[in-house]
């Protein structure tokens, strides 16, 4: 009967959505910053007035950041190819979530983002595109981009584009599920450097994950992965084979040093942790695998809109920390936590890339919130409403670009704090004040 009403929990939040969106027509509209005090600061803010800051901009490049809100501007841009669990299923049907990406900048992080949807699934034309926006910019958001194009794209664009370009469901998801794991293993009385991780996917959220994850510590070699036709190693002459799978192919030579072969059952098996991020579930990961993993397992299952397992199923199995990508469940590992503070301190610093060190500061911000209100096998990563996370996400990130050199603002951590916590606080009053004023309209479910 438990297993019943939590199942039923979960679905929930689909069915309200099918109710809300049509009502509300969309998550986000355009909205007005400046004053208009009267029909004649219309020509402040357009013609003619509007001709001087355009002169200014033309001679000083740099002062499009002064007159206009592109250091606060966030492209969203996806082909809708690989659109959360649900595949390539086009532009149009795609937009529902890079709303909601764009609504969670926002709110979370007091980024403007703006929903691009691309109607082309031809690398190079999206890479051209890009290029092309960019002015208008101040960073680009990658999403739901099928791999492996989605490599070749944010390499291209990262060596190319003049403002940073982020991948979210590669960067983004990384980030967080590093600051997840740091925690995990600290619960359970372990290290990264001598857990044994099964990697169970290998698209473009877990190669970038376990990217990032050796960088904080683990070791490649206790590691292995697996992708749909089985598990990575130098005998893969199929990745070797493929020039879109270099990144796979590096992951084939520094893990699974004894060439196991099989498939997610052979990975798992006796493994500190699993990492999954495959096909939306469940049904991907039987309990009889976590079963024959070590001691105090921890199962990230976090494929989306369903995990690879359901909490229950994966505890009664013997797991002691498990995770998915869900709001509503504990442990919530989700790039929602990552990229608005991300963000917000790469803009308010001018930074002209996202490194890897800058994410891994933004991983041991997000495991410092947590480990500061206490850690437990159900509080492994903070949760969305902590009023502490994104100011400190952003402050690490904005510092830590500083000190490589690559911002082009120096501020100090007061500075990036207080602007951070300032802009975000905005944000968020401003929807409630709308919401207590009838203008963002009341819903009854």
């Amino acid at each position: 009967m438990k297993k019943y009403f939590l199942k039923k929990m979960a679905e929930k939040p689909s069915e309200d959505a099918m109710k809300m969106h049509p009502f509300y027509r969309g998550k986000i509209e355009t909205g007005i910053k400046c004053p208009i005090r009267d029909f004649e600061d219309f020509a402040i803010w357009y013609t003619p007035g509007v001709a001087k800051p355009c002169i200014d901009i033309f001679d000083n490049p740099d002062r499009v950041y002064s007159h206009t809100n592109k250091g606060n501007s966030v492209a969203v841009i996806t082909d809708g190819s690989r659109v959360l669990g649900l595949g390539d299923i086009g532009p149009e049907a795609s937009l529902p979530v890079m709303e909601g990406k764009a609504l969670l900048y926002k709110y979370l992080g007091g980024v403007d983002a703006w929903p691009i949807a691309l109607d082309t699934k031809d690398p190079d034309e999206f890479v051209k595109t890009v290029l092309l926006l960019q002015p208008a910019f101040g960073g680009i958001n990658l999403e739901d981009i099928a791999q492996p194009k989605c490599f070749k794209i944010l390499e291209e664009l990262r060596v190319k584009a003049r403002i940073p370009v982020w991948h979210d469901d590669q960067q983004g998801t990384a980030t967080v599920t590093v600051a997840a794991l740091i925690n995990a293993v600290k619960v359970v009385n372990k290290s990264l450097e001598n857990i044994r991780v099964a990697f169970i996917g290998a698209g473009a959220a877990n190669v970038r994950i376990a990217h990032l994850s050796f960088k904080a510590g683990v070791d490649p070699a206790k590691t292995i992965m697996c992708d749909i036709d089985g598990t990575l190693g130098t005998f893969r002459d199929d990745i070797e084979r493929d020039p879109w799978c270099a990144d796979k192919w590096r992951l084939c030579n520094i893990t699974n040093p004894r060439s196991i072969l099989g498939g997610i059952p052979e990975a798992m098996t006796g493994a500190d942790v699993v990492i999954a991020l495959a096909k939306s579930g469940p049904g991907v990961i039987l309990p009889e695998w976590i079963a024959s993993m070590a001691d105090s397992p921890i199962v990230f299952a976090c494929a989306n809109p369903v995990p690879e397992i359901f909490p229950w199923d994966a505890i009664e199995a013997g797991a002691r920390i498990v995770a998915t990508g869900r709001s509503d469940f504990v442990n919530q590992v989700n790039n929602s936590l990552g990229f608005p503070g991300i963000f917000r301190g790469t803009l308010d610093v001018r930074a002209r890339t996202i490194t890897d060190e800058m994410c891994i500061e933004a991983a041991m911000a997000l495991a410092k919130v947590a480990e500061g209100k206490g850690l437990s096998e159900d509080y492994i990563i903070p949760k969305m409403d902590d009023p502490d996370v994104f100011p400190e996400v952003a402050t690490a990130v904005g510092l830590k670009a500083i000190e490589q050199n690559i911002a082009g603002i120096k501020l100090s951590r007061a500075e990036l704090i207080d602007k951070a916590k300032a802009v975000i606080s905005n944000s968020r009053e401003k929807v409630h004040l709308l919401m207590e004023k009838g203008l963002i309209a009341p819903f009854d479910i």
